[in-house]
């Protein structure tokens, strides 16, 4: 009865004495945790070091990816002229072919991207195939034509030409047969005083040619003038053919830069 009345004390002392030992026990202690074996606590499991990741390493750009196969190719290509063995030619013309087959893919997907995107089709704007480019330049030169009948209400024509000049008796006529199927007035500008067999009323240079702006004395020399803004426009030097004439000047005057391109 006596052992009885003490056993229920002496266990808690124990159990005390045991767990005070334990708080003294520091996680990382081995003998405690390994050699004791005193079961699995939450102190004795060591935690794991994270991993250290390392940065992974930046990918090269298209352009440097292109630029290394252009060196590739022409190093292999110096190779193989310089050490014209079998397999240094083999390795070269490999590897150019793999480069062709790559530009081959790229050249088919872009059309196939251009038939499927009418907004990227160029063509659409300007054909290039006999049937469309032919209806294009007939509508065109009917609205060129259309322009140009009324364009004489507000320009005119400056032409610089010189008697001694071989290719002004050459363009002349040319000029005369534009400016009078479009009903468009031109002045004819001797720079040496010599007549002119087209434009018999002619005048002679007198410092306007420089203070329209027109640079050099090169003949002959076609001027547009606008009268509503007094500006002289350029349109070109030397022969022209007729249709080269009219289409600049239609261009010069209604349309805007990069438009028509």
């Amino acid at each position: 009865m006596l052992l009885l009345a003490l056993s229920p004390v002496a266990a808690p002392v124990r159990a005390q004495d045991a767990g005070a030992h334990a708080d003294t026990q520091r996680p990382d202690n081995d003998f405690y945790c390994g050699e004791r074996r005193l079961g699995q606590w939450f102190y004795c499991s060591k935690p794991k070091a994270p991993e250290k990741q390392s940065p992974a390493a930046p990918q090269a750009s298209a352009a440097d990816r292109m630029a290394a196969i252009t060196r590739e190719l022409n190093e292999l290509k110096a190779k193989a002229i310089l050490d014209p063995t079998e397999d240094n030619v083999i390795a070269y013309v490999r590897f150019q072919r793999e480069q062709l087959d790559r530009a081959s893919t790229f050249s088919d997907t872009w059309q196939r991207a251009l038939w499927q995107n009418p907004d990227l089709d160029y063509t659409l704007q300007r054909p290039v195939n006999t049937v469309g480019k032919r209806a294009w330049l007939d509508n065109r030169k009917a609205d060129r034509n259309a322009v140009l009948t009324n364009l004489g209400q507000r320009y005119g024509l400056f032409y610089f030409y010189a008697q001694s000049c071989g290719a002004c008796d050459i363009f002349a006529p040319i000029l005369r047969s534009v400016a009078d199927s479009h009903r468009m007035a031109v002045m004819a500008v001797s720079m040496d005083g010599g007549p002119s067999r087209d434009f018999p009323n002619y005048v002679v240079d007198t410092g306007q040619r420089s203070r329209m702006g027109v640079p050099g004395n090169e003949t002959p020399a076609l001027v547009l003038f606008d009268t509503a803004t007094k500006r002289a426009i350029p349109v070109g030097f030397g022969i022209l053919s007729g249709d080269e004439i009219m289409d600049r000047i239609f261009m010069l005057t209604n349309t805007k830069v990069g438009s028509d391109f």
